[in-house]
């Protein structure tokens, strides 16, 4: 690959991202229309649900010492959050917690 053919990749690629991020902007100058401010309140909590059953799909609970580790992770992550209302730092502890105990 050339140094020019990279270079005109990498203007592309900011281009088009640049233009992703202003577009919203662009679109909806008069202000939001009243779905779209809807989605924007209940996607991020819809996202966060499919991503803990994506990961605790294929737990057996069953079996002897199984899933311990992930349901001790879960439990620190929702206390750690209604203590502190910090998502980042929830998920962060959460995910440092699950690693020591794997």
């Amino acid at each position: 690959m050339s140094r020019t053919y990279a270079f005109v990749m990498v203007i592309v690629i900011a281009g088009i991202t640049a233009l992703l991020r202003f577009l919203p902007f662009l679109v909806f100058r008069n202000g939001t229309p009243e779905p779209v401010r809807y989605l924007g309140g209940v996607l991020p909590y819809a996202i966060m649900g499919m991503l803990v059953v994506y990961c605790l799909k294929n737990i057996s609970f069953t079996s002897a010492g199984h899933g311990l580790p992930e349901l001790l992770s879960v439990l620190l992550v929702v206390l750690l959050h209604k203590w502190k209302h910090n998502t980042l730092l929830s998920i962060l502890a959460g995910t440092i917690f699950y690693m020591l105990l794997v």
